[in-house]
């Protein structure tokens, strides 16, 4: 049961970190319209807090070691797999949603499609190279402008296996973003025919 509760905190925290590029996509890509340098400053900070929503994901990392902690108690693994559960689900809702508002906003806007196709690739490639940066490096979004000294120490010639990991996070971020989007279709569909 402790683990439960010493999960609120962090998962918290975490949480709010998520649904922050959310609001921010709300505020910026709503229907009324902005001054351009308030597009321009939001979006690079809509851009900066993006990642903290799919970095959510990366969280499971935590969960082996919380589910040897239950000695067996099957009711508190299973509430820890669903605390977990919830926490996912909700950072990468928080990402796709995120994803969504600023899309219909560039269509609105008069962005082809091929365009939106490649500011959300950018956007999957750049979110992928911040949960590295938050996960490996251990960086916030704010470290940008508090400590941005230390990030440009990071600015190396990656290795091999950093390019690996940025690349399956991409494959996941743009596959589970086109999977969340087609869900309510597919809802819709097996609704119609059940």
């Amino acid at each position: 049961m402790s683990a439960l509760v010493n999960n609120i905190g962090w998962m918290g925290w975490n949480l709010f970190l998520a649904l922050l590029p959310l609001a921010l996509a709300r505020v910026l890509f709503g229907r009324r319209e902005r001054p351009r340098w308030v597009l321009v400053m939001g979006g690079a900070v809509f851009v900066v807090f993006l990642p903290n929503a799919p970095y959510v994901l990366t969280d499971v990392l935590h969960l082996p070691q919380e589910l040897s902690l239950t000695h067996g108690n099957h009711w508190l693994a299973a509430a820890l797999v669903g605390q977990y559960l919830c926490l996912f689900a909700t950072g990468f809702a928080a990402y796709v949603l995120s994803l969504v508002r600023l899309e219909r906003w560039l269509s609105d806007h008069g962005a082809s499609r091929r365009t939106v196709l490649s500011v959300d690739l950018s956007l999957h490639a750049l979110s992928a190279v911040g949960i590295v940066l938050g996960r490996v490096f251990r960086f916030n979004s704010w470290d940008l402008v508090t400590n941005p000294g230390g990030l440009l120490d990071l600015v190396r010639v990656p290795q091999p296996r950093t390019f690996a990991v940025l690349f399956v996070l991409f494959v996941i971020l743009a596959t589970g973003a086109t999977l969340a989007r087609a869900l309510p279709t597919i809802l819709d569909r097996a609704a119609k025919l059940g």
